[in-house]
């Protein structure tokens, strides 16, 4: 039968007490100038070395060559306070849960009286001292505060404040602390080697994380993965499994499903955790964790070189990437939602519904209006303004404001020094000036169409075209010398067609999170332009055209761009054939000034389907009936009645 290892490998002086250099230095110095104290109070958490420290100050206390800071290991007192030895009549160690009233304490101030069996000193070591009642300190009082001169008291506690006041100020009081990772880190390293089996070298940081910097804690775990090692040793894996730590592959997945708000990632990651018999609350502490290594990583990128944080390389990488990915605020988000979610979790039978809704509050930032969730927000815009390339927007403007391009302008003639007239059209599209008045071009010569009508809409590009084949009003204008329409120079934090396109993976992306059916549909679709707000889509089969707009498709994407981009866009859809044969697939030309407006349904025709031109001449068709004439024609039509009077009249 093996020896546990907390107790194989409890130190048996203050030199080898590893992570309390603050404590065993000011002990050693103090037996080493003979001013010993009366009574002592170690206070700290647990497994820190608080009793194990109470043994060697005993043992110190009691050697043949002491006192003495290093016990010399061979008299009698020595061999019997070692960590494994039989133990002495002359050292009391008391376990204050059990024996913490009054009549104890009586029991002890009697006994206190008579002199050591064998040892210089009797010593009192009190553990768990907090659990001693008022009273029983009350009747210990007066022999604290004046032992026989043989007598040494040790108290130990993790609740220093629980103590008597009054025994308190009669002690000296030594705080201990728990390890820190690289000290407890070295500690299992040397007992794991001392033990000749195998481990990989990423089990100990797991059991450093799972101690939470005690001692004791550090090497009860360690001894339980050692026992559980294979014919290879320990693995990281059968040592995760074990411990019940979440796997670094699911930890990755839902960072990285936050970063780019998947939410069908997320809760199908969920879903996974519940399935493999993880506890939510281990979980959401494990994914809190990450989420530290991930803010310290953001602002200390060398965080790995320094010794910040213990990871491998490869993960260290993984996690950079992570890191930037979901920013700062958006990191700082996170870990407050996972740890006020912990809270909540406390207590409650539906562990995996809160973790759910934890998770839901990180992918919706809009949803919340706290600072944390506008930060989020405006960092996400930013990386929108990024994309899209645009500076900073002016504190104040300088001109007047922008005409919006869908609005109509009135053309107003300028006259230029020594040149003809320009109307502001002209100016904006960067047209030649007009010709003069007596070159312009006969009355009956039909109109410019830039704008594609319903009948183009439907035209393949293998029709004869019906449209007449002047293409301007200027009966001198040469067809070569029609340049493509420049696009107006966008204001400063919008987004245009081709920063839009850069990114349109990413809004696809948040499309198909939300709505597969619509990312499918919008597959068939190309970024035409951005038209001040307004984005025009070119698809290249009607069918599916007009099947997108027929469903959620349009909202859906809307809330997409909003999601990703920041920018809330209206959406126009069109053709891609319907474009002008030099612009395709990029932006359409702006509808003329005295251009018809577009029809009512731009998609009617599907790409072969037959279209004739409109006769001007034609006289208009006729009005079908609506509301009540069109039920009253119905009802004749359909139903064999008879209209009598219409006029409601009996």
């Amino acid at each position: 039968m093996s020896l546990a290892l907390y107790r194989k490998y409890r130190p048996a002086s203050f030199a080898e007490v590893m992570g309390q250099a603050h404590v065993t230095d000011p002990l050693r110095q103090a037996l080493s100038n003979g001013r010993i104290s009366h009574a002592y109070l170690f206070s700290g958490p647990r497994g820190c070395g608080k009793t194990s420290s109470a043994r060697i100050m005993a043992r110190s206390l009691n050697c043949e060559q002491g006192p003495t800071p290093d016990p010399c290991g061979e008299c009698g007192s020595c061999v019997a306070l070692a960590p494994n030895g039989p133990g002495s009549l002359d050292v009391i160690e008391i376990d204050a849960a059990s024996h913490n009233g009054v009549d104890d304490a009586r029991d002890l101030r009697e006994r206190a009286f008579f002199a050591p069996v064998s040892s210089r000193y009797k010593v009192y070591i009190i553990d768990e001292a907090h659990m001693v009642t008022t009273a029983a300190f009350n009747a210990l009082l007066k022999l604290v505060e004046e032992p026989p001169e043989f007598v040494k008291f040790v108290f130990a506690t993790t609740e220093p404040e629980n103590v008597l006041q009054t025994i308190r100020s009669r002690t000296h009081h030594y705080p201990f602390r728990l390890m820190s990772p690289k000290a407890l880190t070295e500690l299992l390293t040397r007992v794991a080697e001392s033990e000749g089996i195998a481990v990989d070298s990423t089990v100990i940081p797991l059991v450093v994380r799972a101690a939470a910097g005690s001692a004791r804690d550090g090497l009860s775990i360690l001894d339980q993965v050692l026992a559980s090692a294979g014919p290879d040793g320990v693995t990281r894996e059968g040592a995760a499994a074990l411990l019940g730590v979440t796997p670094d592959s699911l930890l990755d997945g839902i960072v990285d499903a936050f970063a780019a708000h998947d939410a069908a990632a997320v809760f199908g990651l969920l879903d996974q955790v519940m399935e493999g018999g993880h506890d939510p609350r281990r979980f959401a502490t494990d994914v809190l964790e990450r989420l530290r290594d991930l803010i310290v990583l953001d602002a200390v990128p060398d965080a790995g070189s320094t010794g910040l944080l213990d990871c491998p390389d490869d993960q260290l990488e993984r996690m950079g990437r992570q890191a930037v990915a979901m920013g700062t605020a958006g990191l700082s988000r996170a870990a407050d939602l996972f740890h006020a979610g912990l809270v909540e979790m406390r207590g409650k039978t539906t562990p995996r519904l809160l973790l759910e809704l934890v998770c839901a509050r990180v992918l919706l930032p809009a949803a919340s209006a706290d600072d944390s969730a506008l930060l989020a927000r405006l960092e996400r815009l930013e990386r929108r303004l990024d994309i899209a390339g645009a500076g900073p927007a002016p504190d104040r403007p300088t001109g007047p404001p922008p005409v919006p391009p869908s609005r109509p302008t009135r053309p107003a003639v300028t006259e230029a020094a020594g040149g003809p007239a320009r109307t502001e059209v002209d100016a904006v599209r960067g047209d030649a000036p007009l010709p003069p008045p007596t070159q312009e071009a006969p009355p009956e010569a039909p109109a410019a169409q830039a704008w594609p009508t319903t009948a183009e809409l439907g035209r393949t590009p293998s029709d004869p075209s019906p449209a007449p084949a002047a293409t301007s009003a200027r009966p001198d204008a040469h067809p070569a010398a029609a340049e493509p329409t420049p696009a107006p120079p966008s204001a400063p934090g919008s987004i245009d067609a081709a920063a839009l396109r850069s990114a349109w993976d990413t809004v696809l992306g948040e499309v198909k999170s939300r709505k597969r059916a619509s990312h499918a549909l919008l597959a068939d679709a190309t970024v035409a332009s951005v038209e001040g707000r307004t984005l025009v889509l070119a698809f290249q089969h009607a069918p599916l055209l007009r099947q997108f707009q027929g469903s959620v498709g349009p909202d859906v994407l809307r809330e997409a761009l909003q999601a990703t981009l920041g920018v809330d866009l209206d959406l126009r859809c069109v053709l891609h054939d319907s474009l002008a044969p030099h612009d395709r697939g990029a932006r359409p030309d702006r509808r003329p000034e005295h251009a018809p407006p577009p029809p009512a349904e731009e998609t009617g025709f599907a790409p072969g389907d037959e279209a004739e031109p409109e006769d001007p001449d034609a006289p208009p068709p006729p009005q079908e009936p609506r509301g009540e004439d069109a039920a009253l024609r119905l009802v004749e039509t359909e139903l064999g009645g008879k209209v009598m009077s219409t006029s409601g009249d009996d």
